[in-house]
């Protein structure tokens, strides 16, 4: 299994990426939101995390044909299959659908804002319902993403301390749009920090000022 695909980006279409890795060029699908993180990028070397599945139905006299979907960090990646674990959803319409951030559509489904979701393309107001019923509770950590400014292994990092900060504020007592609300406003400063314990110190810094 390909987890993991490192070559230079040969073109991007709608749909896909292709990636030159000689003596083979290999086509990865990709939803919207990473053709734009890909966009400027071409002819340069890029990174993507991966997932396969098999494009096809054989019950019904079809050619199975394996696929790459790719997603420049794991978090994503981990954002994609929980989406398509969804009744109804599944890897053709949540690569259609993801056309907005995943920090963008996990607040939506936290905040169970069907309406939102349902405005995506593909997914009606039935599977909205479905998506917030089975994966509300699992999107603080992807609610709390860090832009993607940064390079790939920069914007994870941050997005660990981020993570391990808003478990740390809950544990304070705060709740968790508080929580969210107080990580937002110290990384809009653009800073970088390396630990919980910086980040921390620079929202109670900010909140008493």
């Amino acid at each position: 299994m390909i987890t993991k695909i490192t070559g230079k980006l040969a073109s991007l279409s709608e749909e896909s990426a292709i990636l030159d890795i000689p003596p083979f060029e290999y086509e990865v699908f990709i939803p919207d939101f990473t053709r734009r993180q890909l966009q400027g990028k071409i002819g340069t070397n890029i990174s993507l995390h991966t997932l396969n599945y098999i494009d096809g139905n054989a019950a019904q006299g079809g050619r199975l044909s394996p696929r790459l979907v790719g997603f420049v960090a794991t978090v994503e990646k981990q954002f994609f299959e929980l989406f398509c674990s969804v009744d109804g959803v599944g890897v053709k319409k949540a690569l259609r659908a993801m056309v907005r951030p995943v920090k963008e559509m996990a607040v939506m489904i936290e905040q169970q804002d069907a309406k939102g979701l349902s405005s995506l393309p593909g997914i009606g107001p039935a599977t909205a319902e479905r998506v917030i019923a089975k994966l509300r509770r699992k999107m603080p950590r992807f609610a709390l993403l860090v832009g993607r400014d940064a390079t790939p292994e920069d914007g994870e990092g941050q997005s660990d301390v981020v993570r391990d900060t808003f478990d740390a504020l809950l544990a304070l007592g705060h709740g968790e749009a508080d929580a969210r609300q107080l990580i937002d406003d110290a990384m809009a400063t653009k800073k970088k920090f390396k630990d919980t314990e910086s980040l921390l110190t620079a929202i109670y810094q900010k909140s008493t000022q």
